[in-house]
């Protein structure tokens, strides 16, 4: 899901949030987002790999948010920042903050 900021908040331009189904491949797709990401040339910080249940790219004006899908579902980012969540995520006994 691409959620796009502007006039939300001056901290990027859009916010991507993305599903894998276990620690390990939210951790490859870190890896290998970070590595496209820097070799387009953007400097890239990344928080959250050493459980891999939440990780956060910031490439600048795109920040990118990796989730399990159960984490996904707790936090509902995508209802603070005005998204939908996709379907399959939207579980009416999770708790949000």
């Amino acid at each position: 899901m691409v959620i796009d900021l502007a006039g939300k908040t001056s901290i990027a331009d859009a916010m991507v949030i993305a599903s894998g189904r276990s620690s390990r491949q939210v951790g490859a797709m870190a890896d290998h987002l970070m590595t496209k990401l820097k070799a387009r040339g953007l400097d890239v910080t990344v928080e959250g790999m050493t459980t891999c249940d939440w990780v956060l790219l910031d490439a600048g004006d795109v920040v990118v948010h990796l989730f399990r899908p159960e984490v996904r579902a707790f936090y509902n980012l995508e209802k603070m920042w005005g998204g939908v969540a996709p379907a399959h995520l939207q579980d009416s006994s999770a708790s949000v903050l």
